[in-house]
């Protein structure tokens, strides 16, 4: 991964390479291969529930904006990942649009999850939600093998790589980071690693739309708590999709080869990280 210099800006180059590849949302999903015998009602309202769940990519951004507003490079990247992760939101709404109408949210339930995060250090949510896309791009692929419609298949699968595409950027950044604020990056980036790569320790599901960002709100400030069915996802994970210790080792794997790389160190371990950020205080 090449080094970027303090003064080099991202986003142009971003914007390139997310042209080239991004998909369509008509001409590249196969709608016409859906098959009715094969979507469940289980199937169908998880589907629901995640399109709900997408669309908090709202207030994510509107945090973003307001707490990088030192940043206009990471900013003006905003531009691209709240398209695509509307997108997300779109496309599970169109499918069923199509083949389960009665399930389409509405723009209440949809509304309800757009509420004010607290500010937080923008480095420390900058890795929060690098993992955050790995969990999810690990979610999506799970989710994919348990579907058994093949639309939707395909449509996990596709958001998928966008997850995994946007992660790729948040490390391009986590790496410029390194460049211009040295030691503070690395602090925040070893603390929230070693919190979300310990999750086989948690009974919460760490990922950014399931963590409290609202003091003033708690208990309801959490995304999945402000949607119709607040205790799915981990209903999701656990009973349905099966997103078992052995899909949570990937995620654990994945945070900690990329840090490696970003630090130039090894970690095979939460325990080396934890003793690397142990290091750092130090």
């Amino acid at each position: 991964m090449r080094t970027p210099q303090p003064s080099e800006m991202l986003y142009p180059e971003l914007f390139r390479a997310f042209e080239r590849v991004r998909w369509d949302l008509e001409r590249d999903i196969r709608w016409d291969a859906f098959d009715p015998r094969l979507l469940s009602e289980e199937q169908a309202q998880t589907i629901k529930m995640n399109a709900i769940t997408e669309w908090a990519a709202l207030p994510a951004t509107e945090m973003f904006l307001r707490d990088n507003r030192h940043d206009s490079d990471f900013s003006a990247f905003m531009s691209i990942w709240f398209y695509e992760e509307q997108k997300h939101s779109l496309v599970l709404m169109e499918y069923l649009r199509r083949f389960r109408p009665d399930l389409l949210p509405s723009e209440e339930e949809l509304h309800a999850v757009r509420f004010e995060f607290d500010p937080a250090p923008a480095l420390e949510t900058l890795m929060l939600h690098f993992c955050g896309e790995i969990r999810l791009n690990h979610w999506y692929r799970c989710a994919a093998e348990w579907h058994t419609e093949p639309v939707i298949r395909q449509i996990y699968e596709t958001i998928a790589k966008d997850e995994a595409r946007h992660g790729g950027a948040y490390l391009r950044y986590m790496k410029k980071a390194l460049v211009t604020t040295g030691d503070a990056a690395r602090n925040a980036f070893a603390k929230i690693g070693v919190l979300m790569a310990s999750a086989r320790r948690t009974s919460q599901a760490l990922h950014p739309t399931n963590l409290h960002v609202n003091q003033a709100l708690f208990p309801n400030d959490t995304v999945q708590s402000r949607t119709p069915e607040p205790g799915w996802l981990e209903r999701w994970l656990d009973q349905q999709i099966r997103f078992d210790a052995t899909w949570e080792g990937k995620v654990a794997e994945r945070i900690l080869h990329n840090l490696s790389l970003l630090f130039d160190q090894t970690f095979s371990s939460v325990q080396e990280l934890n003793r690397y950020r142990k290091s750092l205080a130090a």
